[in-house]
């Protein structure tokens, strides 16, 4: 299948250096921590193609439907996103995110996540593989301010997934 053309561009634009591709991660990341499916939807090419676990995903209306129900279930979500690899067009990122559900059971999902851009620097291919442990709450990593404030991403000054040993 054909990918969609599209003059819409999201910088940093492949081929990727380790700065751009560092650069593409966090601004991933913050995007996901702002849990605005719709805003996300924008940075994947119009047919673009996911696995997220066992679901598949396909185009920026499967994208905002599939967010808005996991962030329905999953919340207090935060994220932090790690560069793991990365090639000319693709980019391969470990990642851990923390949530509870509608119980208060707290949780840490670990993962990978193998992408693919167009030229135009938009997601076409996302592989994400994850894994869900269950932690009590007082395990938590993540403890920069939000959701009381808001979705928010992490701060600047707030350590990564090496610096906090995970």
């Amino acid at each position: 299948m054909a990918a969609a053309q599209s003059s819409e561009q999201r910088p940093p634009l492949p081929p990727f250096t380790r700065d751009s591709a560092i650069q593409k991660t966090r601004l991933a990341e913050d995007a996901w921590n702002g849990r605005d499916p719709r805003r996300i939807s924008l940075a994947y090419t119009p047919d673009s193609h996911w696995r997220n676990r066992s679901s598949f995903v396909t185009g920026r209306a499967e994208i905002v439907e599939f967010l808005t129900g996991k962030w329905e279930r999953e919340l207090d979500y935060r994220l932090i996103k790690e560069l793991w690899a990365y090639t000319d067009n693709r980019i391969a990122v470990r990642f851990q995110y923390e949530y509870h559900n509608g119980d208060g059971a707290w949780f840490r999902a670990y993962g990978n996540e193998n992408w693919e851009f167009d030229k135009n620097g938009l997601m076409r291919i996302r592989q994400a593989s994850i894994n869900d442990v269950a932690i009590a709450e007082s395990e938590r990593k993540f403890r920069w301010p939000g959701p009381e404030t808001g979705p928010r991403p992490r701060p600047a000054d707030y350590p990564g997934l090496t610096e906090l040993g995970l």
